[in-house]
């Protein structure tokens, strides 16, 4: 396009400059002196190579916005190829004019460019797109639908190198106790959530991964949930979700005083994360419930052919907050209120659950269901020889409260745990299995949104051991948000039952843990 437009510039010139030497040659000779015609085609000539000059002048000019023009059109098309979050309404009146600012701007005969041009390519790269905290940046908005883009990650140092080398469970068995000592980048999360097509239908797909789990199940998850909204009283949903059979599992995560870590009675007592489909919303303005049937306590690592077809997992939760009609985002007061916050909480959980092996293989991929010391309950011959579970029921409830005023929050919940039904060999003689436990913690943000200190404690009882865990951390919120977060913890486990590869304690631990983590959470 620019060739086209230099040669059809040039070949004007040179038309122009023919027709006018042609021109003066004329009227030189109607003239009948001699000395004053060629003085006029000496001042014709002059004048000719004058305007050739200025038209040569302003062809570059030409060529100039030419090019600036180009540019503009290229901006314009990467727009409609590449998809763009929503613009401000000035912004988007602004648009429509940017080619036609272009061409008006082309300087007039004799005229020198204008600075309006740079503000035309500085309003091509202007900023857009807006940031919601914990709910990440909108990269598309349209009437067909939106898009957020949120990521969660977290850097963590742990040390257990305070813990005993091994332990011993109720049976007298002695394991070794795998301590770790290292940095990991724990967890990468990148979520997609947004509306389509009608704001009533949402989407929430992500990925996960479990850094400290890699080479192990469930160390990457692709997974998700489809949600429809009908009015403030009910949303039904699909796919891959928390049992809200616990306060944690109630969607609150990241927003706990510890990173990504719950203390030992609620890690041993909760269900998990399975596929179902549930319902949720208001009973009253103050009285929340949420109900899920999935497929069974954790469907991490366990694939389909690997599940019963029972469908008989079903949690449920009902929250009451009387006060205020809320209790803020998480544990602890990090919203500062100024009035009194208060909240009940209760959950059930029930499941029928098998040990989950592979087709044809007696390898049990089902971990959820642990004694109190430990031991995973599907361990051939855990109860003696011969005698091995493959099925039980679980039976699960607990209760929780707290409250909340000018950066302090006390908070608290109690579990009760039932196992019966036993099927397997030797499990005749098996009697039900009734063990519970506390957790409390206690906070106080000693600079608001800045600065905040606390204590924990949890214990389980039980008829194979009565574990134990109490811990004491800080937070520190830089940006006066929840967004980035430093925290530190130091913890004391006394034969914890529960532990896994990415959280801090170990089963079996005894002895002195620490760990600091940068979260950063968009």
């Amino acid at each position: 396009m620019k060739q086209l437009f230099s040669r059809a510039t040039r070949h004007s010139l040179l038309t122009l400059a023919l027709l006018a030497s042609w021109t003066s040659a004329v009227n030189a000779q109607s003239q009948p002196n001699g000395a004053n015609v060629a003085n006029r085609q000496a001042q014709s000539t002059s004048d000719i190579l004058n305007k050739v000059d200025q038209l040569v002048e302003q062809n570059k000019q030409l060529e100039k916005q030419n090019e600036e023009l180009i540019d503009q059109i290229q901006v314009l098309r990467q727009r409609l190829v590449t998809p763009s979050g929503k613009v401000p309404e000035s912004s988007q009146a602004a648009e429509p004019q940017v080619l036609t600012s272009a061409v008006a701007s082309i300087p007039a005969s004799g005229e020198s460019n204008r600075p309006a041009d740079t503000q035309t390519i500085a309003e091509a790269g202007r900023k857009w797109g807006t940031y919601t905290p914990q709910l990440g940046f909108k990269v598309a908005d349209t009437n067909y639908g939106d898009m957020n883009i949120s990521l969660y990650s977290y850097v963590r140092y742990l040390n257990q190198l305070g813990l005993a080398d091994s332990s011993t469970n109720y049976f007298g068995n002695v394991n070794s106790v795998i301590k770790q000592n290292n940095f990991q980048i724990l967890k990468v999360q990148l979520k997609f959530l947004g509306w389509l097509m009608n704001p009533k239908f949402r989407y929430f797909l992500y990925t996960w991964t479990s850094n400290a789990s890699q080479g192990q199940g469930a160390q990457v998850v692709v997974a998700g949930n489809l949600n429809y909204t009908f009015n403030k009283y009910i949303t039904l949903s699909g796919g891959i979700n928390a049992l809200p059979g616990v306060r944690t599992l109630e969607g609150n995560f990241p927003n706990w005083l510890s990173v990504d870590t719950r203390q030992i009675a609620d890690e041993f007592f909760r269900p998990s994360y399975t596929s179902g489909i549930w319902a949720k919303g208001l009973i009253t303005n103050k009285l929340r419930y949420q109900v899920m049937l999935g497929n069974n306590l954790s469907q991490l690592g366990v694939g389909a052919l690997q599940l019963d077809n029972g469908l008989n997992t079903v949690s449920t939760a009902l929250v009451w907050a009387p006060s205020t009609g809320e209790f803020g985002g998480g544990f602890g007061d990090f919203e500062h209120h100024e009035s009194v916050a208060t909240r009940l909480g209760v959950h059930f959980t029930t499941s029928h659950e098998t040990k989950q092996s592979q087709p044809n293989t007696d390898q049990f991929a089902n971990t959820q269901i642990r004694l109190t010391d430990g031991s995973i309950i599907f361990t051939p011959n855990l109860f003696g020889p011969g005698i091995t579970v493959n099925d039980v029921n679980y039976h699960m409830t607990s209760v929780d409260s707290g409250v909340k005023y000018h950066g302090y929050a006390v908070e608290g919940e109690y579990y009760f745990r039932w196992l019966n039904n036993f099927v397997g060999p030797g499990t005749a003689g098996l009697s039900q299995i009734f063990d519970h436990g506390f957790q409390l913690q206690t906070s106080t943000m000693v600079v608001p949104k800045t600065f905040q200190l606390y204590l924990g404690g949890s214990t389980v009882f039980g008829k194979y051991g009565h574990p134990w865990d109490v811990r004491a951390g800080m937070n520190w919120f830089p940006w006066k948000n929840r967004v980035l977060r430093w925290n530190t913890e130091g913890l004391y486990l006394y034969n914890s039952p529960v532990g896994y590869s990415s959280a801090p304690f170990t089963v079996g631990g005894h002895g002195f843990v620490f760990h600091s983590n940068l979260e950063m959470a968009f």
